[in-house]
């Protein structure tokens, strides 16, 4: 019966809609079951020709017999029918041979922002996820946007993530004849195109058709009133193909596989001609296949039978294969892992990786580091420099006439005034409305502005909608509900905003103890010139946070004394931060439900909440001095301190925890037994047997922890064993001990709070309100944030730096005798 498609007859069609109801099956699901497009299968049930041997399994997967389902018409085609499909064939493999090298040379390469030197696309090309549902139509108000969005604890990565369904790009073209592919700048629309174009010219993809692919730029700007026909037989003529009538004869058999680029990039003179053009030709030649790509908000129109998509934002599997094939190419194979172990270490970074666009600008700034810049505004000035000037400028792509006359200097300053109050207002989401009114406000100051409220408030709504399509710096969510495309750009250009206006500095520094500011004050220090008053300004307000608490006066005084007792040769705001922190974590495990887990019988890790309280002690104390030694010396003073002041506290009155703790105490001077410790901090087991066992080898390393005190402090010695002794045997009478510690245990912890304090100034219970445990987090918290700035690339004074590092977690008194400067700066300000 030849290889020609196959049709099915009404009465056939009847028989497949019943079996389908017996199968239990939906057209969609049939087609997913066989691994074929939707568009086949509905093709079947429409009575369309398909392909004979889709339309083979399509019968046997129902149970049809083919010969009863068919038309009689589409299984014997006549003789000259025969000879046309193979006239037609042979046409259409002279044709792919002829345009093979020009497809070749203009779709397999590369070259994008600073690349020396084209790349091949084979190499790099990571497949393209679409979204079926377009972002910006989704019918969503702000509260439904909010649901997934915890505003203090905002998920950067993946802030511009929407939850509709993701499918390959390659199955959409194979299911839908016409796509029309809209995404933001960056988005990978081309790349995608010529992607198709290369896979076709290869014949693994549309292999019997010709690839035909169209800037639309240039066909718009070859003529007055362009017309495909014309253009397409032009460019077959000058690769070779004499006769002229084979162009149409391959479009009217749909044997062409249309590319149509960029329709954003048309130029305003032209662009209704090509949008006419476009409708006008794929209603002539219907059976070809049409994909169209175009930025999303640049045009308003709709093409008649074309299907939209767009492109969904890369995935954590589509970056990791994108920098291994881009590594690779560039023989830098080694890099892959760095790169991505940066980027997952800068959140931030990482979020922009999402677009292909700023990926590549990632990828070439890494070629010749081991790291990204430390001053990150600068990695952001230069991806806002590719998406505000660059990547049209490349093209000579010119864009609306009302946006095209701000400068880059003033799209800056709408952008940043435009982030900075959506921002203040804790606005991730606005409405349009509302940014148009910014925008209004904006805009009416410059020359040239009209004056008529009407004709600014259109202005405006362009100027809204030339940023979200030329740049994508902003984004359309849902119907008429806008954000930027990044959050890391919201905060960029809310500090770019700050940092250009010092009278802002005091509103950014009110703003330290919330988390959603904290990328927000790091860009605003590395932009200033110079950051010795910002940071000024910041210490003072950090102190100003606990300067009226006497209790906490008091703890911070404690902690200083523990600091000068240490001899050490290390910065004391170093040593200060190792003691502040485990303190404060111990402070907040008695006003938490850990105390009452600790001291329960249900099996707990307790070397885990000390290594965790050990960890956090050395992360300010690191960032301080980089130093190694001081590692090694602070964890070895933790292993002491720590332990006996876990041992001290009354909620942690009972046999394995205290023996757990003691078992770690150990001097300054001596290394930990990690082994043993990790042996000994295991819960009991709730086996008796085996619990009993336990205790015996804890017993044994409380034994061994006196012997450590002794040869440092033997009066700590004497009073560990007085107390000791006091104990229970465990290994006599399990039963008995356990009486004993829920009768006995709190008074005797009592009794070793004040060997404690005595020996090693340390199990002062400060019983610290909820109220003081929040000041001393936000104090915590904010003093890490200035080691942070001042550990980044920003420039600050010697002076400074060094006035500032040595008056961290000073009592307020401590610093008004020595550092006066700084709360008298505060107040000034």
């Amino acid at each position: 019966m030849g290889t020609r498609s196959l049709q099915a007859a009404p009465k056939g069609i009847e028989r497949a809609n019943i079996a389908l109801a017996q199968y239990s099956l939906s057209q969609n699901a049939l087609a997913e079951d066989l691994g074929l497009s939707r568009q086949t299968v509905n093709n079947f049930f429409k009575g369309k020709p398909i392909d004979r041997e889709n339309f083979a399994l399509i019968c046997d997967r129902l149970g049809l017999d083919l010969e009863n389902t068919v038309a009689l018409n589409s299984l014997a085609p006549d003789a000259s029918e025969l000879s046309d499909c193979s006239q037609i064939d042979a046409s259409v493999q002279e044709v792919r041979q002829k345009v093979y090298l020009n497809i070749q040379k203009r779709c397999g390469e590369m070259r994008v922002l600073d690349m020396t030197r084209p790349i091949d696309l084979a190499t790099i090309y990571t497949d393209v996820n679409i979204l079926q549902e377009i972002t910006g139509r989704r019918r969503l108000d702000l509260e439904e946007l909010l649901q997934h969005c915890n505003l203090e604890e905002f998920d950067h990565f993946g802030f511009a993530h929407t939850r509709t369904e993701r499918r390959s790009g390659l199955l959409a073209v194979e299911e839908f004849d016409k796509l029309m592919v809209l995404g933001k700048p960056g988005a990978g629309k081309t790349t995608f195109l010529k992607r198709l174009a290369t896979l076709c010219n290869a014949g693994n993809f549309q292999k019997h058709r010709v690839p035909i692919f169209i800037t639309l730029k240039d066909f718009g700007d070859s003529s007055e009133a362009p017309k495909l026909l014309t253009y397409i037989s032009q460019w077959l003529k000058e690769l070779g193909v004499q006769e002229p009538q084979n162009a149409e004869q391959i479009l009217s058999q749909g044997r062409g596989f249309l590319l149509l680029d960029g329709l954003d990039e048309v130029s305003e003179a032209t662009s209704k001609q090509v949008l006419q053009e476009i409708q006008s030709f794929s209603d002539r030649f219907p059976k070809n296949a049409f994909v169209a790509s175009c930025r999303i908000a640049a045009k308003e129109f709709v093409f008649q039978q074309f299907t939209e998509v767009e492109v969904a934002d890369f995935n954590d599997e589509q970056i990791t294969d994108f920098a291994g094939r881009w590594f690779e190419a560039k023989q830098l194979p080694e890099k892959t892992k760095r790169f991505l172990a940066k980027l997952r270490a800068h959140p931030r970074i990482q979020e922009l990786a999402t677009n292909p666009l700023l990926l590549t600008l990632l990828c070439l700034v890494f070629e010749g580091r081991t790291d990204f810049p430390a001053n990150r505004s600068e990695l952001y000035e230069e991806g806002l420099d590719v998406l505000l000037k660059k990547w049209d400028g490349t093209r000579s792509i010119e864009r609306e006439q009302i946006y095209r006359e701000l400068s880059l200097k003033r799209k800056e300053d709408l952008l940043s005034q435009l982030a900075f109050t959506t921002f203040e207002q804790g606005n991730y989401f606005f409405k349009q409305k509302d940014a148009e009114r910014l925008i209004e406000v904006y805009i009416q100051n410059l020359p040239g502005a009209q004056v008529d409220p009407e004709a600014l408030r259109l202005d405006s709504e362009a100027v809204l909608k030339s940023i979200e399509a030329q740049h994508g710096l902003l984004v359309e969510r849902a119907r008429s509900i806008y954000s930027f495309s990044h959050l890391t750009f919201h905060e960029y250009f809310t500090a770019h905003r700050i940092e250009r206006r010092e009278e802002l500095h005091p509103l950014l520094v009110a703003h330290l103890t919330e988390k959603r500011w904290r990328e927000v004050v790091l860009l605003t220090v590395g932009m200033l010139e110079e950051a010795d008053s910002l940071l000024l300004l910041m210490k003072s307000q950090i102190d100003e946070i606990v300067a009226s608490d006497k209790k906490v006066q008091q703890f911070l005084a404690w902690v200083q004394q523990k600091t000068c007792s240490v001899n050490a040769p290390y910065k004391l705001a170093a040593i200060r931060a190792f003691y502040f922190n485990p303190a404060l974590d111990l402070a907040l495990a008695r006003n938490s439900d850990l105390a009452s887990d600790l001291a329960s019988d249900l099996d707990l890790d307790l070397a885990s909440d000390l290594d965790l309280a050990s960890t956090r002690a050395l992360a300010l104390a690191l960032a301080l001095d980089r130093n190694p030694a001081l590692a090694r010396a602070l964890d070895r003073a933790s292993n002491h301190d720590l332990a006996l002041a876990l041992a001290s506290d009354r909620t942690l009155a009972s046999t394995r925890d205290l023996v757990s703790a003691l078992a770690r105490a150990s001097d300054r001077t001596l290394a930990l037994d990690l082994d043993l410790d990790r042996t000994l901090a295991r819960a009991l087991d709730r086996d008796r047997a085996r619990a009993r066992a336990r205790a015996s080898t804890r017993a044994r390393a409380l034994d061994r922890a006196r012997g450590l005190a002794s040869d440092h402090d033997p009066a700590l010695k004497q009073s560990l064993e007085e107390l000791k002794d006091q104990l229970p045997d465990l290994d006599k009478d399990w039963e008995f001990a356990q009486q004993w510690w829920r009768i006995n245990g709190s008074a005797w912890t009592a009794k070793l709070r004040p060997v404690l304090i005595k020996h090693r100034n340390i199990g002062h219970d400060w019983q610290f309100s909820d109220d003081q445990i929040k000041q001393l987090q936000q104090y915590s918290e904010a003093n890490k944030l200035l080691v942070e700035c001042l550990n980044s690339d920003c420039y600050v004074s010697r002076k400074v730096r060094e006035e500032i590092e040595a008056s961290l977690l000073l009592p307020i008194e401590e610093i008004k005798r020595r550092f006066p400067n700084q709360l008298n700066h505060f107040s000034a300000s």
